[in-house]
C-alpha cells in the first residue's frame, strides 16, 4: 500500500506564493505524481522495502481518467482517497536512508549534452551516465539503450530516464568532455 508524498497530481507549482496550474487535462499522464510513500507491505512477499520509504512509481497508480462516457474514474489501484495497491512491478525505486535504490531490472539514466554542432537536439539520443542501478558494475557508467526504451522522470530536480537494465546495449569509454543535460525546468519541483 502506498499513498501519494503530495498529491496524486503533479499539475501545480508555487511560485513566490502563488499556486500555478500546468495542467488541466485528467487524461495526461505526465501531470499524475509518481512519488509515493509506503504505508503497508504484503505479507507472503519479502523486500528490501520497508514502511515509511519513499518509492518512485509507474504514472497509473494514482492516475484519474476519463472513461468511454466521459465519467471520472480512478484507476485500479485505487483503495480508498488516500491509500493505493502498487504491484511489484509498478515500482522501479525506493529511498531508504535517504539514499534512492533501484529494484531488481531497471536503471535512472542521466541525459547528456549533445556535443554535435550540427544537431537541433540538445542532448544526446540513446546516452548517459547511469545514476542509480542495483547492480555496481552499471553505476556512473556510460551507456547506450535501445530505441523507445527510455521513460522520463524528475526525481528530486534531477531529469533522469527509466531504463530497463536489459535494454542497455553499450558501455562507453568516457572520453572526458561529457556533460550532464539538466535543463532548468526540471529543477524546479
Amino acid at each position: 500500500m502506498v499513498k501519494p508524498k503530495t498529491s496524486r497530481s503533479s499539475a501545480k507549482k508555487e511560485i513566490d506564493g502563488k499556486e500555478l496550474l500546468l495542467n488541466t487535462d485528467v487524461q495526461n499522464h505526465n501531470y499524475t505524481s509518481r512519488l509515493g510513500v509506503v504505508t503497508a507491505l504484503p505479507i507472503a512477499t519479502t523486500t528490501d522495502i520497508k514502511v515509511g520509504d519513499e518509492v518512485i512509481l509507474h504514472h497509473n497508480v494514482f492516475r484519474r481518467f476519463r472513461d468511454v462516457r466521459g465519467d471520472e474514474k480512478n484507476s485500479k489501484s485505487y483503495y480508498s482517497e488516500d491509500l493505493f495497491f502498487a504491484q511489484p512491478d509498478q515500482i522501479y525505486a525506493y529511498k531508504h536512508n535517504l539514499e534512492w535504490q533501484c529494484v531488481d531490472g531497471f536503471c535512472f539514466i542521466k541525459p547528456i549534452k549533445n556535443k554535435d554542432k550540427f544537431s537541433l537536439e540538445p542532448e544526446e539520443p540513446l546516452k548517459g551516465i547511469v545514476k542509480y542501478s542495483p547492480n555496481e558494475e552499471y553505476k556512473n557508467n556510460l551507456v547506450g539503450f535501445k530505441p523507445n526504451s527510455e521513460y522520463e522522470f524528475n526525481i528530486e530536480g534531477e531529469r533522469l530516464y527509466r531504463v530497463p537494465l536489459h535494454r542497455i546495449t553499450i558501455k562507453y569509454e568516457y572520453q572526458g568532455d561529457e556533460e550532464e543535460y539538466n535543463p532548468s525546468w526540471s529543477q524546479s519541483s
